[in-house]
């Protein structure tokens, strides 16, 4: 068993490790199909024995280009470390600076079992999240990281420690890209050979930018997003005896059980993968789980008509779940389902994460490295089979909406019915969740806000939560708009419910929707909460990318864009610039995330707060850019919610002059400069 010095200690060579091979009784990621021709296979292999010396090249080479053979990619398994994969406390790591420490504390937490999705392969979440591309590279990073001083910085590309390069004290510790392919090469096709010749990888969003927090990352997102909906779909705020009906329990999508349950209505979650069903299962995050459609009908009907709350996994494909509720509606005339949508990886359709329902979970992992081109087939096929009973029910009532993972981009490639007719591009039958429900709030400037404590210490974590709600409940009593009042109500409620639900998945942390003037607030309060020694270590201040400002992304962070610049990247590139020299510990710019390779460029951060006054100027700074500068991208837009919270920014900081836009008022001016 490695320890966290031996893994600070640079490659293990001398001697090598025991070549184990994967790891049985734990989820692999599935086979790849990258179709590398003779020459590119020999230069993935030359790659990936760069990292080594060549006096154990040729024992190497041979399992390497086994690996590459048998699953599309080398992962090096014979490097994975025989350690217990968790984020330790912070003062374990053996570390010239607490920022390093930080960084290493959040990459362990990326690829903890309890966590990650395929651990082995490096992947945290949504099939193909990578953390790195490689187990050299996991190894290189985390004794660069041991290394390293305030006055150098760690530079990755796509997974690869290019080195530490010398800078200075308030520059980033550690600058991150991934994926930056050159746009007219920026394929799926192209992306597959790329990172099967290890020079690119896809890091999603907070996978590669090692900011993930597990599960709960997404769970309080969705019970905003469970919320909303009920107030603008059906008139509720009460979601007692509402029926949403959807599939997935991987990393992200596992959120969705708890989240019901937090919302107060029956949640019913179709998975296919049984270990994924049963790791949520064993969490605590589903309640019930079967495998009968007859018994989920029955439990549905129950749950529904004595108003229980229920969060039951259906262990099979949602394709049938969803025809069942049809066959239900036709021959009982029972509208069974109130809200739907889908969290299946639809961004990576083709490569696991999408099933087709007309095989099983094994038939379809073997068909798709056997016969892609068939599984293809079968998986487009299943597109519309599922896209047609969802017509069908909406038909009659049920409320559907896409949850920003490329299912109706996907659907509409495959030929099914999703056409909004006399749309642009970006809109779809149903709506993205973006459009109708978190655009809004983005405008006003809240999205995820998160932060992990560094001691692994749960009672620290119970100080921040007093905290943040005490710093909401005092913006309340100073007086905010009735919007911004909403928001801040539903926060409290999550902060006092997140303590009860036990959604903490590895890292000792917590996400909240805030704006601007509450991460600030809640920052600068933490910060001088660990300067008093109420808190016991550094705490990491971070967000996810899908965020007011962090994401570009036409079919969900920027869907609710109309200008025409919805397929423009300046805002997240920006973001990531501008984070970078306002004090943040660590950036990350990535192609890709969510939507798919090639449909988004997003980006992230880490702030280390160490109870330094330096730190409170930091987080103040940069908290406000991290923000204001979305809200000010959807201004310019012509979002009257962003003008007006921009305008309020403007007026609260002295130095913050934003360009503002005069709207047409007479549209018909337009059409006669035109048409004259």
């Amino acid at each position: 068993m490695s320890s966290l010095e031996d893994i600070c200690g640079g490659l293990p060579l001398h001697p090598l490790p025991e070549n184990r091979g994967r790891k049985k009784g734990v989820p692999h990621a599935p086979v790849r199909t990258p179709n590398l021709t003779a020459q590119e296979e020999k230069l993935a292999l030359q790659n990936a024995l760069r990292y080594f010396p060549p006096e154990v090249h040729k024992e190497l080479a041979l399992e390497f280009a086994e690996e590459l053979k048998l699953y599309g990619h080398i992962y090096m398994y014979r490097f994975c470390p025989e350690i217990e994969m968790r984020a330790y406390p912070i003062e374990e790591y053996p570390c010239k600076t607490k920022s390093a420490a930080a960084i290493m504390h959040m990459i362990m937490n990326n690829l903890d079992p309890s966590v990650a999705q395929f651990p082995q392969e490096l992947v945290t979440y949504g099939g193909n999240g990578q953390v790195f591309s490689s187990w050299a590279q996991f190894w290189l990073v985390m004794h660069y990281l041991s290394e390293m001083t305030e006055e150098q910085t760690l530079v990755m590309y796509s997974g690869h420690p290019l080195g530490l390069f010398p800078s200075h004290r308030y520059a980033p510790r550690l600058i991150i890209t991934n994926g930056m392919v050159i746009p007219n090469y920026s394929s799926r096709d192209e992306y597959e050979k790329m990172f099967a010749m290890g020079v690119t990888m896809y890091g999603q969003m907070t996978a590669g930018s090692y900011c993930y927090i597990g599960p709960q990352g997404i769970v309080h997102g969705t019970v905003l997003t469970v919320l909303n909906a009920g107030r603008r779909y059906l008139g509720k705020e009460d979601l007692a005896g509402r029926v949403f009906v959807t599939s997935g329990l991987g990393g992200m999508s596992g959120a969705q059980a708890k989240a019901a349950v937090i919302a107060g209505c029956v949640g019913i979650i179709a998975e296919v993968d049984e270990a994924a069903l049963l790791k949520r299962y064993r969490q605590g995050w589903l309640m019930e789980i079967t495998d009968s459609l007859d018994h989920c009908i029955a439990r549905l009907r129950d749950a529904r008509e004595n108003k229980i709350t229920l969060s039951l996994g259906y262990h099979g494909n949602v394709v049938d779940l969803w025809e069942r509720l049809v066959y239900e509606l036709d021959t009982t005339g029972e509208q069974l389902v109130d809200l739907g949508s889908d969290q299946t990886s639809c961004h990576n359709p083709f490569s696991g994460g999408y099933y087709p329902v007309q095989l099983s979970f094994e038939e379809a992992n073997q068909l798709m490295s056997t016969n892609p081109g068939r599984f293809r087939t079968l998986v487009q096929e299943s597109l519309r089979r599922q896209v047609a009973a969802i017509n069908r029910l909406s038909d009659k009532g049920m409320v559907f909406w896409d949850y920003g993972n490329a299912f109706l981009l996907e659907a509409q490639r495959a030929g099914a019915d999703v056409e909004k007719r006399g749309a642009n591009k970006t809109e779809f039958r149903y709506p993205s969740y973006v459009q109708h429900i978190m655009g809004d709030i983005f405008s006003l400037g809240f999205g995820p806000f998160r932060w992990v404590c560094t001691s692994g210490d749960p009672q620290d974590l119970a100080t921040t939560d007093l905290i943040a709600t005490s710093v909401l409940e005092d913006a309340i009593h100073q007086g905010v708009s009735a919007s911004v009042k909403q928001q801040y109500h539903d926060n409290i409620h999550w902060i006092r419910q997140a303590g009860r639900h036990s959604l903490v998945v590895g890292s000792q942390a917590r996400i909240l929707y805030s704006d601007r003037k509450g991460r600030v607030s809640i920052a600068v309060a933490i910060n001088r909460a660990i300067a008093e020694k109420r808190i016991k270590a550094p705490v990491v201040l971070s967000r996810d990318h899908h965020d007011v400002s962090g994401t570009d992304s036409p079919y969900r962070e920027t869907s609710d864009i109309y200008d025409g610049s919805a397929f423009c990247a300046d805002m997240a590139v920006q973001n990531f610039v501008g984070d970078a020299v306002r004090g943040a510990t660590w950036v990350a710019l990535h192609n890709g995330g969510g939507v798919g390779w090639g449909e988004v460029i997003n980006g992230g951060f880490g702030l280390v707060l160490d109870g330094s006054a330096e730190a409170e100027e930091q987080a103040k700074m940069m908290l406000s850019w991290d923000v204001s500068n979305g809200v000010a991208r959807r201004c310019w837009s012509g979002n009257s919610n962003a003008y007006e919270t921009i305008c309020q920014a403007m007026e609260e900081t002295g130095k913050l002059k934003v360009t503002l836009p005069h709207k047409v008022v007479d549209e018909s001016i337009l059409e006669q400069a035109l048409h004259r």
